[in-house]
């Protein structure tokens, strides 16, 4: 659950999560797999470096029980994920779809300040 006096702005969401900023507490908050988890913005991008580090074709050729499932723990947080593989292609494509966005509203404000300068 995403704290009730956090000021929150969706950045991109999926029918399996979505990822939301908090301007208050300058954090992005991850919700998935029916729970919600608040990420510093260095340490969300982490998860998401460590999320398409996954070997996926490892996963799937591995006829051993331990590689139905990866076990990620991100830092600073009390979350741990037990993900299948449609899990972290669900995931990956949740964190994806964020990174775009949040890179496009960067680019955007980066445009428009531009253009405010040459305004002036």
């Amino acid at each position: 659950m995403i704290c009730p006096l956090a000021q929150v702005e969706e950045v991109f969401k999926t029918k399996h999560g979505a990822v939301y900023q908090c301007s208050r507490k300058n954090c992005y908050w991850l919700e998935f797999q029916q729970t919600t988890t608040a990420f510093k913005i260095s340490d969300f991008f982490l998860l998401k470096k460590r999320i398409d580090a996954l070997d996926i074709a490892r996963m799937l050729a591995d006829t051993s029980r331990n590689a139905d499932f990866e076990i990620i723990m991100p830092h600073r947080t009390e979350r741990c994920f037990i993900l299948s593989v449609q899990d972290i292609l669900n995931l990956r494509e949740i964190l994806t779809g964020a990174k775009f966005m949040i890179e496009l509203n960067s680019e955007v404000k980066k445009i428009l300040r531009k253009d405010a300068v040459l305004a002036i």
